[in-house]
């Protein structure tokens, strides 16, 4: 089986991209895996997904719980799955993650200066690579927001108009100091979803300029809220990961309501939490494959 490495890689030159789904417990893990192995049965071929776990999803879970969880799921059915830290907000936290057996981990100082972002960055890399040199390191550049989460509006803070998006030689210069495996700059994407109006549209062009100076792997986050267009449009782009969290949650929560207002109604008798769970699995499982679709 390839190392995520080249599973990226071999992405990054297709021009396609690794679906990047967060959970928080296992009935949002199910509906990943389930969506995956059925796509990767209509296509021959098995489809490689991360899983991904914010700080507050691996304090729910337990990181090396996670980890140990998930590894032990890709050696027992041969199946390309990983799992990545997501959004580890300082150094302690990214080493705990590495500590834990993580694949991957995210080291995010995006709500710095560039100065800063890259100085804190470094450190961090640069230990990783030290002590657990085959862990990716992602390093992100540009705030876009910080919760997979419905808005209410656009934080004041986000950097999405053309002038506050990466530049190239932000790019460029980021990745040449602090040497990560993969980078996530801002093109317009935002992290969670706007509740009364479409989230704002990517600027494709710039992701592609970014993908001509930047050998690093490009990774879009706040996938969620984004135009199934605009989404084929980057991955055809360069970005070569996909990152899909509030999609998931909005669909679980969608779920549940349903199954208080119906479910229990209808089967009164039933009290076996994995068969109360299906109908929420399934809500997952068909959010992660309409998803899927726009990523090759």
């Amino acid at each position: 089986m390839q190392t995520l490495k080249q599973t990226i890689q071999q992405a990054q030159e297709n021009k396609t991209a690794l679906g990047h789904f967060n959970i928080a417990n296992l009935e949002m893990l199910k509906g990943v895996f389930l969506a995956v192995q059925e796509k990767s049965k209509s296509t021959g071929a098995s489809i490689p997904v991360i899983i991904g776990l914010s700080e507050s999803e691996r304090k729910y879970i337990g990181a090396k719980q996670a980890v140990a969880f998930i590894k032990n799921l890709r050696t027992e059915t041969d199946y390309p799955i990983f799992i990545n830290a997501d959004h580890c907000h300082s150094h302690a936290s990214a080493l705990e993650a590495a500590e834990a057996g993580f694949d991957a981990l995210v080291i995010d100082n995006s709500k710095f200066s560039l100065a800063e972002n890259i100085a804190a960055t470094k450190k961090t890399v640069s230990q990783i690579k030290e002590n657990y040199p085959d862990i990716l390191t992602e390093g992100e550049i540009g705030f876009i927001g910080g919760s997979s989460k419905l808005l209410d509006e656009i934080p004041a803070n986000a950097k999405i108009t053309d002038e506050q998006m990466t530049t190239p030689e932000e790019a460029a210069k980021f990745v040449r100091e602090t040497g990560v495996d993969l980078l996530a700059p801002a093109v317009g994407n935002l992290h969670g979803v706007l509740k009364s109006s479409p989230n704002p549209c990517l600027n494709i062009s710039r992701i592609k300029e970014l993908a001509a100076v930047v050998a690093t792997p490009l990774v879009l986050h706040g996938g969620s809220g984004i135009s199934d267009d605009d989404i084929k449009e980057a991955v055809a782009a360069g970005m070569a990961v996909v990152h899909i969290s509030t999609d998931l949650r909005v669909a679980y929560r969608s779920a549940l309501q349903e199954l208080s207002g119906n479910f229990f109604q209808n089967n009164p008798d039933e009290f076996a939490p994995y068969k109360i769970m299906e109908p929420v699995i399934t809500a997952v499982q068909k959010a992660v494959a309409k998803k899927l679709n726009l990523f090759s």
